[in-house]
């Protein structure tokens, strides 16, 4: 069986993290096996404890030895072949902005989906130690070609931009709502980011059966920061998809010998 965890990693400690698990079925395709929007709940799903969308989700630190046992339960012991994750990975010690980074960014600025700047306090040591932990587990970064058995950094929003055919960034992140949307209430952005939830929904079960229905909050909506675990869970499916993608070898290649980011292919 071929598999993938989904990463996306908050770069400091008190944020949660959605995480998805999805695996290839032959002549079926992929599908979704567990969704979580942070660490603690997704080792939940294994001990038989479905996800509380309306719970707070938990911070804390990725436990990669917690995290890979859980999916591995979930998958009836078989092994993750691919880890895929949303933060900047690196062999070299990480204290500012990558090749990989000026190179995604070289090709995807002018669709607003240019990286984020790391630094040598964010994400840290939650990255170094991440990496270190799994490359102990026998996933080492892969910065080359696309192989098993290794861990991925991938990013969302060029991903996105490639799922969905778009031109521009999705506008599908809380924290940026009041920018996408300025002088509309907090219901009215709240409807605009579910419907880019749905969009996101419909565009990756296309390509990923078995998602699970509750994924998109009913109405009326609590909060914006309710939604918030809804896009870490989404953002934690699209770097599965993004992992499936690379191991599919539908992937592009952005970096050099010490980090690298995938990005999806777009269909021809």
């Amino acid at each position: 069986m071929t598999s993938v965890l989904g990463i996306d990693a908050a770069w400091t400690t008190g944020n949660p993290s959605g995480v998805a698990l999805i695996r290839y079925i032959q002549k079926q395709g992929w599908e979704c096996v567990a969704l979580a929007p942070s660490y603690e709940a997704f080792i939940g799903l294994s001990k038989g404890h479905p996800v509380d969308w309306d719970m707070t989700p938990t911070g804390g630190a990725p436990d990669a030895v917690s995290l890979l046992n859980a999916a591995e339960t979930l998958l009836s012991d078989e092994s993750v072949k691919v880890v895929s994750v949303d933060m900047p990975l690196s062999y070299a010690p990480i204290t500012g902005r990558r090749e990989a980074d000026r190179a995604v960014s070289r090709k995807f600025a002018k669709y607003w989906c240019a990286t984020h700047s790391p630094s040598a306090a964010r994400p840290g040591e939650i990255s170094s130690n991440l990496r270190d932990s799994l490359a102990g587990l026998g996933y080492p970064l892969s910065v080359s070609q696309p192989e098993m058995g290794t861990v991925i950094e991938v990013y969302p929003h060029p991903a996105l931009l490639r799922l969905l055919k778009r031109d521009y960034r999705v506008p599908y992140k809380v924290a940026r709502s009041l920018k996408y949307w300025p002088g509309l209430s907090v219901q009215e952005r709240a409807e605009k980011l579910v419907a880019e939830f749905q969009a996101i929904y419909a565009g990756l079960s296309e390509v990923l059966a078995g998602i699970p229905v509750d994924l998109l909050p009913p109405p009326p909506y609590k909060s914006l920061n309710y939604l918030k675990r809804y896009e870490d869970a989404l953002d934690a499916l699209v770097c599965a998809w993004s992992g499936a993608s690379y191991l599919d070898g539908r992937v592009d290649h952005f970096g050099d010998a010490h980090a690298a980011i995938w990005v999806p292919r777009p269909d021809n």
